[in-house]
């Protein structure tokens, strides 16, 4: 006697359901949460690709299934069976009137619930915390975010070269070297790919790296981390004009790109859209004296008064808020509005304490904004007052010699300064790409390195650039988690990455 043909599933993923309405189908997914009237049951599921409600109506050929559901907790990993239908008021715009399935992950306690969690709590169970809607958007961008970038190299004719994580010597400042012990010899983990870069570009012409670089800077900024990545372009021939508006068509194309396919993701995340559809060209320019002039002048102190008054309005809001917040929670008699509402208080909380520090902090910012010395390099406050005067991204260039790294290029007009720039995204967010001319000259740039007290020896190599077929060339650098945190309207760089290093944050 023939055995019965086993039973064909059509397994799809969550993103396909649009493609396969009226049909039935498979899903497979972790369940977000469950809600039953006791004679229907609503599970919303997730599989990575997006969600879907799942309905299910309790008769006696799912009354099994219906009481397994009914009492998961979130987390649990599900198989589903039903047929798909459109409808606007489902979470994801599709639902599953569900026929069959299974339950193949029973799990409960899920660590991270609907009630109160600090972000010690959250980052310490970062390997957790990624399910989260939130942070699923946040991924979702940056993996667009890097995708665009490297589309854009390759569409412009750049040749993708992988420079060394371990360097014998600074490409930056010495003094945010990570050393490492490499087989009883010290070596450093790379702050950055670009002096072997510009060989690659002599062989080459135009050349990027893109990987993982290592800043060992004893900071707790929101724009700090220890271990980040950065994409870096290197070309021949160029100037500084032409380096400016290499790097201005680049950001308004990445930007684009994310615009194009994460609205929603970015509607997710509360980001308003608005100020990212202003970036288009040109961006605006100016030089380090410029800055200078803004930072001593009165549209300064126009702006942190106004911030000052608006934090201020802020603030008086929100513990107005906090007030009846609290009155409710202590008033209802429901778990979870209870949990919903001590959850948005201690989120209300958080952002009270982070308001209260920016006001205490502006006066400070004003006053290293009126104090500002030619010579030093641009701060953090700095960078966000010249950023948050402008609706696009702004150059600026041509700052002093001794604040730059020893590579950049002497201006031959005015020797104080280097052909330089940094470009600031709008919205306070600072700075998010670095970049020069290189100086083509060998004793130039020997000297410049004796100045600054670098031995020569190891850069022996380096020096060989400017003694073979030495031309002009540039290239700059730009770090992906700030630029995804200003994309995404995130204030802290830390949720940019899946797994974030700073200093006194090495787990998970």
């Amino acid at each position: 006697m023939d055995e019965p043909m086993a039973e064909t599933k059509q397994y799809v993923t969550i993103n396909r359901l649009g493609q396969v309405v009226g049909r039935e189908v498979t899903l497979r997914g972790w369940v977000r949460r469950v809600r039953s009237s006791g004679k229907v049951l609503f599970a919303v599921i997730r599989d990575g690709t997006g969600i879907c409600q799942a309905v299910l109506e309790k008769q006696a050929q799912t009354a099994e299934l219906f009481e397994a559901l009914d009492h998961l907790g979130i987390e649990s990993v599900v198989e589903l069976t039903g047929v798909v239908r459109a409808d606007e008021r489902a979470p994801g715009g599709y639902e599953t009137a569900v026929r069959d399935g299974r339950v193949l992950h029973a799990t409960s306690d899920f660590p991270i619930t609907p009630k109160p969690h600090g972000v010690d709590f959250l980052f310490k169970h970062r390997h957790l915390w990624l399910r989260v809607p939130r942070q699923n958007a946040i991924m979702r961008i940056r993996d667009t975010l890097i995708w665009s970038i490297r589309e854009y190299f390759h569409k412009e004719g750049f040749t993708l070269v992988d420079t060394p994580i371990f360097a014998p010597s600074a490409g930056e400042g010495a003094s945010t070297l990570f050393r490492v012990d490499y087989f009883e010899e010290d070596v450093f983990l790379a702050q950055t790919g670009q002096l072997y870069l510009e060989s690659a570009a002599a062989a080459l012409g135009k050349v990027y790296c893109f990987g993982p670089t290592f800043r060992a800077e004893k900071s707790k900024t929101r724009r700090h981390l220890t271990e980040f990545w950065m994409v870096e372009p290197e070309l021949t021939f160029v100037d500084l004009d032409e380096l400016t508006a290499l790097a201005e068509d680049f950001v308004c194309y990445i930007v684009g790109c994310v615009l194009d396919r994460h609205r929603k993701d970015l509607e997710e995340l509360g980001r308003d859209v608005g100020p990212l559809e202003k970036i288009q060209k040109p961006f605006v320019r100016l030089t380090y004296d410029q800055a200078i002039e803004i930072l001593h002048g009165e549209p300064a102190e126009r702006l942190i008064l106004g911030e000052q008054r608006e934090l201020e309005a802020r603030i008086a809001g929100a513990e107005a808020r906090l007030v009846q917040m609290e009155s409710q929670r202590d008033q209802t008699t429901k778990a979870w509005q209870k949990d919903k509402l001590s959850a948005e208080i201690v989120e209300l909380r958080e952002e009270l304490a982070e308001w209260r520090e920016q006001t205490r902090n502006l006066p400070d910012h004003l006053a290293l904004a009126k104090g500002f010395v030619w010579g030093q390099d641009l701060g953090g406050s700095d960078e966000t007052i010249v950023s948050k005067l402008h609706e696009r991204p702004v150059f600026v260039t041509h700052y002093p010699r001794e604040a730059k790294a020893f590579y950049m290029r002497q201006d031959r007009k005015r020797p104080a300064v280097v052909e330089n720039f940094d470009m600031l995204a709008p919205e306070g967010y600072g700075e998010v790409i670095g970049g020069s001319v290189r100086e083509e000259d060998l004793d130039r740039l020997a000297a410049r390195m004796e100045e600054e007290k670098l031995p020569l020896e190891p850069y022996q190599w380096y020096l060989d650039l400017r003694r073979y077929g030495s031309v002009p060339h540039g290239g700059f650098g730009l770090g992906v988690e700030r630029t995804l945190a200003w994309i995404c309207g995130i204030r802290h760089i830390r949720e940019t990455i899946a797994f974030p290093r700073m200093m006194g944050r090495i787990y998970p």
